[in-house]
Formats: C-alpha cells, structure tokens, sequence
C-alpha cells in the first residue's frame, strides 16, 4: 500500500532587505532633502556628514554596505584641508560600496576620475528629482546607470589631463630652484627688471634664466611659461 501523499508546503518568498542608500553632502539642506524624499519613496537612507576623509570612510563602516550618493566637493576638514570626493571613492568601493556621483561640479576630468576609481554614474546635483530617483533605482536594482559610451568619454577625458599634468610636472622638475623663484616672479606680474631687483642680480641674470626657463619647459614666450606654471600650481 503505498504511503499517502503529504500536501506540499508553500514556498517560501525570500525578500532581500532594503539596500541602504547613504547620502554624503556637506549641504545640510541639501542632504536632508534627500534623504527625505528617497524615504518617501519607500528607500531606506541616511547621511553622514562630512568632517574628514577618515570619518567618512569609519562612519560607512558601520552600517550595511549599500548605495552612497556622493557629492565630490566636501568642503574643508578641521585643518582646513579640501575633503575631495574623489579621493573616498577607491576606498567605499573596497569596502563594498555602489557610488552615485551626485555632484554640482561640472568638471568632465573630476568626474571621469571618479568613475574611473569605481563610481556607477554621475548625476547633476541640480537634475529634477524623478531624474535622481530613477538613477538610485536602477542603481540599487543592480543596472546601468550610464552608458558605457558616456563612462568612457568622461574616464577618456580624466585620463588625458592625468597625462598631461605628468608631462608638465616632470618639465617643472628640470628647472633649477632659482629658475622656479624666477618663474614665480613672473606669474605674480613681475618684469625682468623687478626680478632681478627682487634677487639683487643683473638684469642680464635674470634674462639667461628667463631663457633657460623657456628651453626646459619646451615654450616660446614668458606669457606661456607663466600659463603652466598656474597650471600646475593652481595659481
């Protein structure tokens, strides 16, 4: 006879939790507005505010690595030093974290370098919100958020300004420290003659370093000497 058969249990449905999204923006108004219109989306979020690089990096560690909605322009830590969102974003990503670039810096070679550290997409800080949304969900589903296309030409573009502040760094690195001082003159709007009074030298001095200057860093004029010099010095 053979054995009855046992009706078969309901399967279970097994719900992933909500995958958190954290927004780092040094923007109160901004951050907080976020974070409540992602909850009234049914998305679970929060925010760290930002205070130094390593507070941000200890502060994710203490929840469930999910989605981070990071701004790139942080403001300034205790010691004054500029907290650069690009720089977070090699480290979120070792500890498991999906980057959503969500930034007011339009700068295509800043943006390309975050998403070349590891970051999904960059999303304007001023798109309209449904924009945002649409980003954090296809982000949280596991889809693209970008074009491979777009990613590239961003990454493209970072990779070449990388390149050419190498070559211009190791052209700066031929000069001697007096012709750096005497460049540095020159940038801050000083003739020959204001050198070489500055320096108590000769005016013809001044003139052969000026020259020397121009044949280490591969230029025809002071005027395009001056420009990589506030190039590479921010100046």
């Amino acid at each position: 006879m053979s054995e009855p058969i046992s009706p078969r249990e309901p399967e279970r449905t097994l719900r992933r939790p909500p995958v958190p999204v954290i927004v780092v923006d040094d923007h109160e108004l901004v951050a907080t507005s976020l974070v409540m219109s992602l909850e009234k989306e049914g998305i679970e979020a929060g925010r760290i505010r930002p205070a130094a690089e390593r507070g941000i990096l200890a502060e994710a560690g203490r929840v469930p690595a999910g989605l981070v909605l990071l701004d790139l322009d942080l403001g300034r830590d205790a010691e004054g030093n500029r907290i650069d969102g690009v720089e977070l974003v090699g480290p979120l990503r070792q500890a498991g974290w999906q980057i959503l670039v969500l930034s007011g810096s339009a700068d295509p070679a800043r943006i390309g370098s975050a998403l070349d550290a590891g970051a999904l997409a960059w999303v304007p800080k001023n798109a309209p919100f449904p924009t945002l949304l649409a980003a954090v969900r296809e982000a949280v589903a596991g889809r693209p958020v970008m074009s491979e296309d777009r990613r590239r030409k961003f990454i493209d573009v970072s990779r070449r300004r990388t390149a050419e502040r190498r070559d211009l760094a190791e052209k700066l690195g031929r000069l001697t420290q007096r012709e750096r001082e005497v460049l540095a003159e020159l940038a801050r709007g000083r003739r020959a003659q204001a050198v070489a009074d500055h320096f108590v030298v000769s005016l013809a001095t001044v003139r052969t370093q000026i020259r020397a200057v121009l044949t280490k860093l591969e230029v025809g004029s002071q005027l395009e000497a001056v420009a990589l010099y506030r190039q590479a010095t921010g100046g």
